[in-house]
């Protein structure tokens, strides 16, 4: 394992604009550091995600280079006022920065390779940045993330945070950027069948959410409405969502993080939504590893999921 590359997973708040996801994209591979391994983009969450594979030492410049682009390409206060800025949380055009270990052979290189990053960002881009999870002593993206960057710029301006890289205010433009070392997550949505409603997905978010009444380790979840059916399909440019159920409506998603796979797997996910709504299907945001699909329900849909392409054992070959 101390031979194999580093991922790193990018989220860059731009979903819907071919053109500037096409041109992040080629900057964090133009400089050929880093292998890029996918792109998922969704346009309700108006949100990309983009994973990358590469040596300690190499990722850094390559996700400097992509932020660079994000930070010139996107504004996220001219998008809420013109009401697109999605439905997923979010502080910064380029939202969050984690670098991700495979093994904890590997959790120094991804620690040094994290403060780089969040470095050469701060100082670089001008763009305030945060550390979160074991390199800021288990502080969440959601306590972050409190309040949207409205929230976070008002903690700011008052004294409450400072920002661990870069200047003191928020980029007008380009907000906030979040930056960890950690292990693999799963980012895992399911949409619910109707008649669900957004209310539902919330509260069945409320219960099974670690804290909750029926709460899971190691999962955070929140509901929300999507404006058409059928999750995006994992390339550049998403697809109309269409053809599912309930297309043309609103449906209800719970969007999920799984910070624990190895513990806890899809399957009981799936078996724990399932005692409270039907399931309409299932969408996988980036990669996972391999055990995490064990046991997965045959009878639940993943439209757009390859395994020799999404499972990071087989993306990297080993």
């Amino acid at each position: 394992m101390r031979d194999k590359p580093l991922l790193a997973v990018p989220n860059v708040s731009e979903g819907r604009r071919k053109a500037t996801i096409d041109e992040i994209s080629r900057a964090f591979t133009a400089a050929g550091t880093a292998r890029l391994l996918d792109i998922h983009s969704d346009t309700d969450h108006h949100r990309s995600v983009f994973t990358l594979a590469g040596a300690q030492g190499q990722l850094s410049g390559a996700l400097l280079a992509g932020a660079r682009v994000a930070v010139e390409r996107i504004d996220i206060g001219k998008d809420r006022a013109a009401g697109e800025i999605g439905v997923h949380p979010h502080v910064g055009a380029i939202d969050v920065v984690p670098l991700v270990y495979l093994d904890v052979s590997q959790r120094g290189a991804a620690c040094a390779e994290a403060l780089v990053v969040a470095a050469e960002i701060g100082e670089g881009l001008d763009v305030p940045v945060f550390l979160y999870g074991e390199l800021a002593r288990g502080r969440t993206r959601a306590e972050l993330r409190r309040g949207g960057v409205p929230g976070l710029a008002k903690r700011l301006s008052n004294g409450e945070l400072r920002p661990d890289f870069g200047p003191p205010e928020i980029h007008p433009t380009a907000g906030a950027t979040l930056v960890a070392a950690r292990e693999p997550l799963v980012a895992f949505n399911l949409e619910l069948a109707p008649p669900a409603s957004t209310q539902d997905a919330k509260r069945i978010a409320a219960l099974i959410r670690e804290g909750g009444p029926q709460g899971l380790p190691g999962l955070r979840a929140i509901g929300v409405s999507l404006g058409m059916s059928v999750p995006s399909s994992k390339s550049s440019m998403p697809p109309a969502r269409a053809g599912g159920i309930g297309a043309g409506k609103a449906v209800a998603q719970l969007s999920m993080n799984v910070e624990r796979p190895l513990e806890l797997p899809l399957r009981t996910i799936v078996e724990t939504v399932r005692r409270h709504a039907a399931i309409a299907c299932a969408e996988l945001v980036g990669l996972a590893p391999r055990a995490a699909f064990e046991g997965f329900p045959d009878d639940v849909a993943m439209p757009g999921f390859d395994p020799a392409a999404h499972v990071i054992e087989n993306a990297l070959g080993f």
